[in-house]
């Protein structure tokens, strides 16, 4: 929660193309977080893909929640990364 620009400001504003972090970082998330909006264990399956920012919300206390084009669920910043090109092309388009 908001790791490089502070609370309340998203890391990746709508628009922005991400990546998802590995399998082994969301599997990790996935049997570690106990709190608010747990991963599906079927979003394990976007594992590297990139995508873009389709919307952002807060949690109480700052926790970033990122929509994501094409890509079913609500993913927490801590699982998502700055988009550095190759890799796993999901459904990226202009939103």
């Amino acid at each position: 929660m908001g790791r490089l620009r502070g609370l309340y400001v998203a890391e990746f504003p709508a628009g922005s193309t991400i990546r998802i972090a590995e399998s082994a970082r969301l599997a990790d998330f996935l049997g570690k977080w106990k709190l608010h909006h747990p991963l599906d264990p079927g979003q394990l399956d976007y594992a590297g893909v990139a995508a873009v920012v389709k919307a952002v919300s807060f949690y109480h206390g700052g926790d970033e929640l990122y929509e994501l084009v094409g890509v079913p669920g609500i993913w927490h910043e801590q699982n998502l990364r700055a988009f550095a090109g190759a890799g796993r092309e999901g459904p990226l388009c202009n939103y």
